[in-house]
């Protein structure tokens, strides 16, 4: 079919086109801003047009030719009046469909009760878009979903945050109470894929869930467990409302207050699969289980630029995993530390310098302190600096280094390090070498995904130390660069 996807740049649109893509439709993207899905690896494969639901002449032209609409647009935290926006938008696009003949549009809303006055505004109001999008004539498929367990889902990255930050935390009582049937995100978009083959689903609402039936506390203490960390400890009273606990969530986790009020509001609404909505009566598919999920999810647990960089080189991407068009606050914590140093020499002469540290060359910069951290480091348990490395200045991907690792090795562009000493999260060393205005560039990260609040402290109490010697070794590597001969390896020792 030739299918129009409203919403290519957010969450799940961002994962369902190239699913949509496998199945054997023809994709068309409609974003406010083109040029967001620039960097999607599946760009070349999908027509992107220039459309906005608050403008309906730019949908009369985007649907032209179009057998089926996904919508899957919510102006939850983007605007102050989210319904009124929302409402408007489902109007335009029904109104558009109808007149461009589109035979189908698939929404994706919320679990809860049917009866708004007793549901939150947020879920209220993903029921009315459900409603005015059906009030046309062409036929919707209305799938509600919950929580949806994948990184950069909003109510994910709330449970992440939360968890991981905090590891006592003192809760509203519907935590303890409140039940809620999660689903992956690969669920939902089997479902999603699943429906527009399937006549019978067309003018129906169908509700999607993973097996598990579990209360928000259930749910943070799992993810505890999931996520390698110890029990958390969780006090529920009656004393905190939703906007001291929104503000709450605001301060301790990367969610702006805008977006983390309404959801908080709506965490009190039971959102259960009802057996006679139950889309497993039509698709046949069964759902992970909760931990498997999270599993998944956590298999990349890192923010934005870093897991699109880390996931470069694996065979298979997750459904799971933080992608290009996600929001800044999708995904887990890392802290980065970035340095750019211009250099004379040649891009190859760069990458030699940089592929030729550690061992017995050293780290250039603060040697006593790297001695120091190693030794440290040994004490503890840890691998310590004395594995050196295989040869002085060749590297293959799986090598020991000092004690990092290497874990991407493509010259003369690309060198990164995975960190092996005990330190209370994930670390990175990465470096590229790059070429800017016909002049070669050493970028330099330092990353670190912490663990909880000891990584965190980690991070922070180090961070004069490690802006010091990292800017120190950036510089250190360059300059060795440019002092070697055309044939002479790094650090001036024989192969």
């Amino acid at each position: 079919m030739r299918v129009a996807v409203i919403g290519a740049t957010g969450y799940v649109g961002g994962r369902l086109v190239p699913q949509l893509l496998a199945a054997g439709h023809t994709v068309r993207c409609l974003a406010r801003t083109p040029g967001r899905l620039d960097g999607v690896p599946w760009r070349n494969d999908v027509e992107v047009v220039a459309a906005d639901v608050m403008d309906r002449p730019t949908l009369d032209d985007a649907f032209a030719g179009i057998d089926a609409v996904y919508y899957l647009v919510h102006a939850l935290g983007q605007s102050a009046d989210f319904e009124a926006t929302d409402r408007l938008g489902a109007r335009n696009t029904s109104a558009a469909a109808a007149a461009a003949g589109v035979s189908r549009i698939v929404y994706l809303g919320g679990l809860g009760e049917d009866d708004p006055a007793k549901l939150s505004a947020h879920l209220a109001s993903r029921h009315e878009v459900g409603q005015v999008l059906a009030d046309g004539p062409v036929p919707v498929t209305e799938l509600r979903a919950a929580v949806i367990i994948g990184s950069g889902s909003v109510s994910f990255e709330m449970l992440r945050h939360l968890v991981e930050v905090l590891p006592a935390m003192i809760c509203p009582r519907w935590v303890t109470t409140t039940r809620c049937q999660p689903i992956a995100i690969a669920d939902v978009l089997h479902h999603l894929v699943a429906v527009l083959g399937q006549p019978e689903t067309a003018g129906r609402i169908f509700e999607i869930g993973g097996p598990d039936v579990l209360t928000y506390r259930q749910m943070m203490e799992r993810y505890a467990a999931a996520a390698g960390l110890k029990r958390r400890i969780i006090v529920p009273v009656n004393v905190l409302s939703p906007r001291l606990s929104s503000h709450w969530i605001n301060l301790v986790t990367p969610l702006p207050y805008r977006l983390a009020r309404p959801l908080v509001d709506s965490l009190v609404n039971d959102v259960v699969v009802h057996p006679d909505r139950d889309i497993r009566t039509v698709v046949d598919h069964e759902p992970l289980p909760f931990d498997e999920a999270l599993r998944r999810a956590l298999t990349r647990v890192h923010d934005l630029d870093v897991a699109t960089a880390w996931t470069d080189s694996s065979a298979r991407r997750s459904p799971a995993a933080p992608m290009p068009q996600d929001p800044d606050w999708a995904g887990g914590t890392v802290y980065e530390d970035r340095q750019r140093v211009r250099s004379t020499a040649p891009a190859a002469d760069v990458f030699a310098a940089v592929s030729g540290v550690g061992g017995a060359r050293g780290w250039y910069v603060g040697r006593p302190l790297w001695a120091m951290r190693g030794w440290l480091d040994k004490m503890i348990g840890g691998v310590g600096m004395r594995r050196g490395r295989r040869h002085p200045d060749r590297l293959r991907v799986g090598d020991a280094l000092d004690f990092f690792r290497v874990e991407a090795y493509e010259p003369p562009r690309l060198l990164r390090l995975r960190a092996e000493m005990k330190v209370p999260g994930d670390a990175w060393l990465e470096w590229r070498v790059e070429d800017i205005d016909g002049a070669t560039e050493l970028v330099q990260y330092a990353r670190f995904h912490p663990r909880g609040v000891a990584g965190r402290l980690y991070w922070w109490t180090l961070l004069p130390i490690h802006a010091v010697i990292w800017r120190g070794l950036a510089e250190r590597l360059v300059a060795e660069a440019e002092q070697r001969g055309p044939t002479k390896p790094a650090g001036g020792r024989a192969p």
